[in-house]
């Protein structure tokens, strides 16, 4: 075994390039830069079809291709259905039935419009959309890994995002803030925590054994992968380790992305007044110092004393306070800045060639040289790149993702992926045309927002069965993409429902009460403290703690993200636990109980117009009646949970 060892060393040594040595830039064949998405985008016409059916230019592309499919758009929803769509759209919420009514009796020509208006002007909107980001940069308030150190701070990072929705912040505005808003201004509160974007990915600690290079390596590459991902729609990860099996990205061009990362530190900007600071190290102060006597005892104990000890450290636990307010930012340190080489096969023991910093080669002018790692403000350098209108990418990745979320499926089916192993667009004009008009917009989401939910194509029905066999997966827009809500959606629906719903916006993640055998199972050390005011427990799920070895488990059975990767685009499955979830769990139940008090009068009306948006159909009102005329007295309870179990709740047509 050890010649097996030292054999395979000395293999690695000699395929390894010289540490000494500068990596080369590297060529690309005008076949590898004929890929679609590494192109410049095309200044597409909108097609000039004449029918009554278009409303805008989206529509013009969408009938374009129909026709060319033999195919028709289905007729357009009924008032009631398109409300509750484009509720949900836009914020996670069920409309009122005040607001139903009020806009199915609205004969003003422009009374859509408006609704979409209101909607987006509504903080409710940021709430929404801001889960949406956080998904993709895989936002948790933990470390993850074995112990999954709690981020007590990161919170202000989600109310950032929130904030910068609401504003209609500009998209290239709100990238640079988040790469490089310590570079900006470092003494602007706001763009401190925007750039705690790049400290959100998991961080593995090893607490006695800390191999620091190991660990900063995980960093870097943390860094450089989200980049790739959320912002350029490119796996530049799989570049880590050599060069990309598919896409012509080359191992050199993810060091050199790397690169831009190499001075950056974390930085915890500590926010407490004088006063807070003082009582907190007053009170750590014993704890720490008895903590340290007691593992040093642990060194030595027996069996038996080492479970006292243990007794008593998770005695002190309880008594740690929480740590002064701060701000999750990073900062630069030219003195502390990484060398980066390539690693063959992304080992951080077997260093190669150096490199310096240059976006990916595939989308520059060939020999574009390299700056060297000591430039300042390099992650800024990054940013500009990124946002530079000319930059075929991030435009086209950012208005996929809003297409995606509004109709169900993205023109490029793979959000995160734009390679040759993406799928293909289904509409590549309109892809390019709805970049260009993004551009030119000033890079402001609320405008196209309003232009894909005012289209024909949007407002369409989900019922129509005419595209069936032509197009089984619906990738021309012959009808609404029918969906189901996501965890936080049903939750917060639920709540609504419910009447128990906690309106207040921002601040501290809340932790709710959860099965004290799941708290067991964490590795110390790691603190769930149920928040004290219960009334904090019925707030939006999006201010709930999003913990990565602990995820809620109502979020976990409806689908959440794990956090530890990119989450382009939400799974959405149907099975068994779901089920016993909504009719066993105690949320469920709990919030049945006091469904079931709102309702007064007709209740199987009121219970339908609450939890699904429309009044009963004559066959659930006979049923409903039927099942409520029980004298049981948890009648009205079960009737309650029911409607939370039902398809017309828990999907949106």
């Amino acid at each position: 075994m050890r010649r097996i060892l030292a054999l395979v060393g000395v293999v690695a040594a000699i395929a390894a390039p010289n540490i000494n040595e500068v990596a080369p830039l590297g060529k690309y064949t005008p076949v590898e830069r004929r890929h679609w998405a590494f192109q410049p985008r095309k200044q597409v016409v909108p097609p000039t079809l004449k029918d009554p059916w278009i409303k805008n230019p989206v529509d013009a592309f969408i009938l374009e291709g129909l026709q060319k499919a033999g195919l028709k758009p289905a007729a357009e929803a009924d008032r009631t259905t398109l409300i509750r769509r484009v509720t949900y759209d836009l914020h996670g919420l069920p409309p009122t039935p005040e607001e139903i009514t009020a806009f199915v009796n609205d004969k003003a020509p422009r009374a859509y419009e408006r609704l979409v208006d209101r909607l987006l002007a509504s903080p409710r909107y940021g709430e929404q959309w801001a889960r949406h980001w956080l998904d993709v940069v895989r936002f948790a308030e933990s470390d993850g890994y074995e112990y999954d150190t709690h981020r007590p701070d990161a919170f202000r990072y989600r109310d950032y995002v929130i904030a910068s929705f609401n504003a209609d912040k500009p998209y290239d505005q709100f990238l640079k803030e988040q790469l490089a808003g310590d570079e900006i201004d470092p003494k602007n509160d706001t763009l401190l925590v925007a750039s705690g974007f790049n400290r959100l990915g998991p961080l593995r600690k090893n607490a006695g054994n800390q191999d620091v290079a190991s660990s900063r390596t995980e960093v870097l590459t943390e860094m450089a992968n989200i980049v790739g991902a959320s912002m350029l729609g490119m796996t530049m990860g799989c570049a880590r380790c050599h060069d990309h099996k598919f896409d012509p990205i080359r191992q050199s061009d993810y060091y050199r992305l790397q690169g831009y990362f190499a001075q950056t530190h974390a930085n915890d900007i500590v926010v407490a007044s004088p006063e807070e600071q003082a009582r907190y190290k007053e009170t750590m102060a014993p704890l720490e110092a008895e903590m340290r006597k007691l593992r040093f005892a642990m060194r030595r104990a027996s069996e038996e004393e080492k479970g006292k000890i243990l007794t008593r450290l998770e005695e002190i636990d309880e008594k740690i306070p929480s740590p002064p307010a701060a701000m999750y930012a990073v900062k630069n340190e030219p003195k502390e800045m990484t060398p980066i080489h390539l690693l063959a096969a992304g080992d951080y023991r077997n260093k190669g060639a150096k490199v310096g910093m240059r976006p990916p080669g595939v989308l520059l002018p060939e020999e574009t040289p390299e700056l060297p790692l000591e430039t300042e403000k390099p992650r800024q350098r990054l940013a500009e790149w990124i946002t530079d209108p000319a930059n075929p990418l991030p435009s086209r990745v950012m208005v996929n993702r809003i297409w995606g979320y509004h109709f169900g499926r993205a023109i490029v089916g793979t959000p995160n992926d734009f390679g040759k192993m993406g799928l293909k667009p289904s509409h590549p004009e309109l892809l390019d045309w709805l970049a260009n008009e993004y551009i030119k917009g000033g890079w402001q989401m609320k405008p196209l927002h309003r232009m894909l939910m005012t289209s024909s194509t949007y407002r369409q029905s989900s019922r129509s069965t005419v595209g069936a066999e032509k197009d089984p997966e619906n990738k021309l827009l012959w009808k609404m993409n029918r969906r189901r809500l996501a965890a936080e959606e049903i939750r917060d629906t639920m709540l609504a429902v419910s009447g128990r719903l906690n309106p207040k916006a921002g601040g501290p993640s809340v932790m709710i009460k959860i099965d004290e055998e799941l708290i067991k199972d964490l590795k110390r050390p790691q603190y769930w403290v149920t928040t004290r005011d219960r009334s904090e427990h019925d707030r939006r799920t999006i201010y709930l703690i999003y913990k990565r070895n602990l995820i809620m488990p109502f979020n976990q059975v409806f689908d959440a993200p794990d956090t530890l990767l990119s989450c382009a685009r939400r799974d959405q499955s149907t099975h068994a636990p779901q089920a016993l979830e909504l009719l066993n769990g105690t949320l469920s139940n709990d919030l049945a109980v006091a469904f079931s008090k709102r309702l007064t009068g007709d209740k199987v009306k009121q219970a339908f117009r609450l939890a699904t948006g429309r009044a009963p159909n004559p066959k659930e009102r006979l049923l409903s009646k039927k099942y409520l005329d029980d004298p049981d007295p948890t009648a009205v309870t079960e009737f309650a949970l029911s409607l939370f179990n039902s398809n017309a709740f828990l999907y949106v047509d």
